[in-house]
């Protein structure tokens, strides 16, 4: 998939609606300097164009009474296909995985993990992850605090 150009307004509308989504089309207008109409039809254009893939609500995981963060590196038996693929379906059916990489190097996927404490990083770990077929070793690291978290994004060189 392709770049998609954007112009000066394009990136100021884009870093707005990361930095303050549920502003209102007018606030939004106003802020980025175009009328509201102009403005709609340009976000329209970047969903459409499917610059903006969606919206949602940043929560905080403390305040779901999920306080222990770990990014595990999963290294698999082996690559054919049908070993990836069920992997992959899995990851996908586990809650506690928010993000799962497929990398390079002498590990093949990195996962980041979301659980209440050690007990449930541990059940995670041993009746999940390490129950599967497919995984020949884990290495995992924990968050002792975040330093930087954001999901906003700006064009290469900007």
């Amino acid at each position: 998939m392709s770049a998609v150009d954007l112009d000066r307004i394009d990136l100021v509308l884009l870093a707005e609606l990361q930095r303050a989504g549920r502003q209102t089309n007018a606030e939004l207008a106003e802020r980025v300097h175009l009328s509201p109409s102009a403005c709609l039809r340009r976000v329209q254009r970047l969903e459409r164009e499917g610059v903006i893939v969606g919206y949602r609500a940043e929560v905080d995981p403390e305040r779901l009474g999920l306080g222990l963060q770990a990014f595990v590196r999963v290294q698999l038996k082996s690559h054919d296909a049908e070993r990836v693929a069920t992997f992959a379906r899995q990851v996908n059916d586990w809650p506690e995985v928010v993000a799962c990489h497929a990398l390079t190097g002498d590990m093949d996927y990195l996962l980041h993990v979301v659980v209440a404490g050690l007990e449930h990083f541990s059940r995670f770990l041993l009746d999940r992850l390490l129950a599967q077929a497919e995984v020949a070793d884990v290495n995992s690291s924990f968050v002792l605090r975040t330093v930087k978290r954001t999901q906003a994004l700006s064009p290469a060189g900007e």
